[in-house]
């Protein structure tokens, strides 16, 4: 009796410290509470710091992925200034595990291209679009030239079959590329391990990743690249350690290789080791 009340208090003991070390990790939350996150924000995003450090909070609920790299994915859209809700389609937070790593990466969405590009100043028009059968009259790929007529009978479960981006400079400058969903999915498959593996963005939402390749592919090409624009074609699907991406060591890209080399620590940082989030404060 005696031995098995000692096995007990042991494993009570051990419990309890199992349940204290759960405490006392970090949380997306207990993070942004501290000042040096908050003010960090508040510098980049003045007055709109606390709203997004909300909607930070709100999209890294029941996120497998550790926080600073949900925090850090975060800080690259907020220098961007895009929302991260991923209902609005202008910047993500994705959640990626390898090798029983979990990490978060951040990923532009169309709209935040789209959204970029304006804001040069410099274009008249910016747009992607699906495209569906019967809708593609001419196109030719050398000078970027794309006509078609749009369908009002498309059907709801209907399919694409291709994508279209397009832009035109206020200098009378026009380009456009379209690519077919055959060749979307082999971009796809070259590129991402989660297309191949039957899970990730690519497979809940396969059409906006399409809009998004093929205008930031057509961007990268043929567009104006503001120092934001390049900003996001860097940081876009990588894991950010530090938000100045261009530092070639400040993003890593897990879902274009078949493994990761991410090390984030699970305690607080002491004051003496701030995370390169911080740094200058």
């Amino acid at each position: 009796m005696a031995l098995a009340g000692k096995g007990n208090e042991e494993l009570k003991n051990q419990l309890m410290h199992n349940q204290n070390a759960i405490q006392k990790a970090p949380t997306v939350k207990s993070l942004l509470a501290l000042p040096e996150y908050k003010n960090r924000f508040t510098d980049i995003l003045k007055d709109k710091a606390p709203q997004f450090i909300s909607s930070i909070i709100n999209v890294s609920r029941g996120m497998d992925a550790e926080p600073k790299s949900i925090i850090m994915a975060a800080a690259v859209a907020a220098t961007l200034d895009l929302p991260i809700d991923k209902n609005l389609g202008y910047a993500w937070i994705v959640p990626f595990k390898e090798k029983g790593v979990s990490v978060a990466q951040f990923q532009m969405g169309y709209k935040g291209y789209v959204q970029l590009a304006l804001r040069t100043g410099q274009y008249k028009g910016i747009g992607a679009v699906p495209v569906y059968a019967g809708e593609v009259k001419y196109y030719d790929e050398l000078l970027g030239i794309f006509e078609y007529e749009p369908r009002d009978d498309v059907k709801p479960d209907e399919k694409p079959i291709g994508y279209v981006a397009k832009f035109a400079l206020l200098n009378g400058f026009e380009k456009a590329l379209y690519w077919t969903k055959e060749r979307v999915e082999k971009h796809a498959k070259k590129y991402s391990q989660t297309y191949k593996r039957g899970y990730g963005r690519w497979v809940e939402d396969f059409d906006s990743m399409a809009l998004k390749t093929v205008i930031k592919t057509l961007l990268s090409k043929w567009g104006i690249l503001s120092v934001e624009m390049q900003k996001a074609q860097v940081a876009d699907g990588g894991v950010i350690k530090n938000e100045d991406v261009t530092n070639p060591d400040s993003v890593e890209y897990p879902d274009n290789s078949d493994a990761i080399e991410v090390e984030y620590t699970t305690e607080v940082e002491s004051s003496g080791d701030k995370p390169e989030f911080l740094q200058g404060e």
